[in-house]
């Protein structure tokens, strides 16, 4: 059974909630517009082809409106997600650009610590996805006044109070316009407008990041259960969607075990 069958079950205010995120997306690629013509958009979505963030990508796409995708292409990335990549930068009215670690600081970082690093500890775990996301993430939002994410509040615990809109970062905006949205929506509008997204996911990959950290999961286990999967439960994170507010040692332990 496709991950379609298994989940398309849209709320019944669906259409509300997708009129929502359309008006977000507009209105941030209003506030955000290229400063002249010919000029590079300074708002972009953070994708990681995962189906919340393909689904942002069509509507991009769909309305025509001049903001960017970026892809973190991490080196660890299972085999069908390179392989969407490459048919999104295809396929994509919108530019897509692709951000990849430090060629030095990874292997650097393997010669010392071994390929499979991120099993023996936390503190490794998160020297790893500074090396493979947060430097590259930096590198992305150079320039950007805004960026969007494929957050959702049913994700987890961690990300019950996301907002459409987040302020609280000085630096930038940040835009999560499925915040409201349920995993069967996302499922029905993948299916409505035939969008390709990852076959992983119909292998019970809910949440898909780099190969060594995730894994499917089974009936019953959290959204979230496949990655990190051999850490602490409380919380599923690696560092990305850490508020600013949030950087004590105990609130990064907590965000992103």
């Amino acid at each position: 059974m496709s991950a379609i069958e298994l989940n398309a079950r849209p709320s019944a205010d669906f259409d509300l909630r997708l009129a929502e995120t359309i008006s977000v997306l507009q209105q941030a690629a209003q506030d955000h517009a290229p400063l002249a013509a010919g000029a590079s958009a300074r708002i972009a979505q953070a994708s990681s082809l995962g189906a919340e963030d393909v689904v942002i990508s069509h509507l991009i796409n769909s309305l025509r409106l001049d903001i960017g995708i970026f892809v973190l292409e991490t080196g660890q990335l299972h085999p069908e997600t390179l392989a969407l990549l490459a048919q999104l930068q295809t396929s994509s009215r919108a530019p897509v650009q692709v951000f990849k670690p430090a060629p030095e600081a990874v292997v650097q970082f393997v010669a010392r610590e071994g390929q499979d690093a991120m099993y023996r500890s936390i503190s490794l775990r998160k020297d790893c996805c500074q090396i493979r996301k947060m430097e590259p993430l930096g590198r992305a939002l150079e320039g950007m006044n805004a960026w969007i994410t494929g957050l959702r509040r049913e994700q987890s615990g961690a990300r019950a109070d996301v907002p459409l809109i987040d302020n609280t970062d000085a630096t930038r905006v940040k835009y999560n316009p499925l915040a409201n949205w349920r995993w069967g929506d996302v499922w029905h509008f993948i299916g409505l407008n035939q969008i390709a997204y990852n076959p992983l996911h119909d292998q019970f990959f809910p949440s898909i990041g780099c190969a060594p950290c995730t894994r499917a999961i089974s009936l019953g286990e959290d959204f979230r259960a496949g990655r990190w999967w051999w850490e602490n439960e409380a919380a599923k994170e690696c560092g990305l969607h850490v508020k600013p507010a949030d950087q004590s040692e105990e609130a990064i332990a907590r965000a992103t075990p």
